[in-house]
């Protein structure tokens, strides 16, 4: 039976390139456009998938976890159509100067592990 729950694949481990993490040993979730993470929504799905992934044993515990996270918002996008997303400016030029195919906003959510 599959999971209809509005937000449930809001939240997605981030695999990609140029995000630098702020702290050591941290697990960094994004969604692409940038979200309020007061929300309630927003805020229930990320703590389903911190739960989900095994970051928290609970809602309740990934409720805590997020009210401690470090959150940025910034650009990225696909670079010759690799599957994971790069870092880039809003003109989605990335550090390395190349130019992404499409610009997404983005929300990071950083939390210990």
């Amino acid at each position: 039976m599959q999971d209809s729950r509005k937000g449930e694949l809001l939240w997605k481990e981030w695999t990609g390139e140029g995000y630098e993490p702020y702290l050591d040993g941290s697990v960094v979730f994004f969604t692409e456009e940038h979200v309020d993470l007061e929300n309630e929504l927003i805020r229930r799905a990320l703590a389903s998938a911190l739960q989900r992934d095994g970051i928290s044993v609970s809602l309740g515990d990934g409720f805590k976890i997020i009210d401690d996270a470090t959150i940025s918002h910034g650009h990225a996008g696909e670079v010759d159509t690799a599957l994971d997303l790069t870092v880039c400016d809003d003109e989605g030029e990335t550090r390395e100067g190349d130019l992404v195919d499409d610009i997404f906003e983005i929300t990071w959510v950083e939390v210990p592990r």
